[in-house]
């Protein structure tokens, strides 16, 4: 079992930067690849970055790609997203999850565990 807790969300101007936090508690951080997905109000939820478990390899979308970094810190048990120029149709609930897989997934269904998310509001 892998707990997972985001923090960092919050109201931001366009053009503006937050940084997202996920802690994780449980099974040995470092066996999960980390994802972060978000889910707008009456849209599906959608896939945004992955990390592998190392931190050597990453994916992002293309809507956040240059925009968006996702790191870890595995002695820290945490997963970052450092989110720049932020627009406003990155408006939504951001979520961080666990996949066990060694495949860089981005498909939501592949992940084990999930947090509560943390809303993220981009103002004009």
């Amino acid at each position: 079992q892998v707990h997972l807790v985001e923090s960092g969300g919050g109201l931001v101007q366009a053009g503006g930067s937050l940084r997202l936090s996920c802690a994780a508690s449980g099974h040995t951080f470092n066996w999960y690849a980390m994802g972060w997905f978000r889910q707008a109000p009456g849209k599906d939820r959608e896939f945004v970055a992955v990390i592998s478990r190392s931190g050597d390899n990453t994916h992002y979308a293309d809507s956040v790609k240059g925009r968006f970094t996702i790191s870890r810190d595995n002695a820290k048990n945490t997963v970052h997203l450092q989110m720049n120029s932020l627009k406003l149709e990155d408006t939504a609930a951001y979520f961080c999850a666990a996949d066990h897989s060694l495949v860089l997934r981005t498909s939501a269904p592949g992940y084990e565990y999930w947090g509560q998310g943390t809303q993220v509001t981009v103002s004009s």
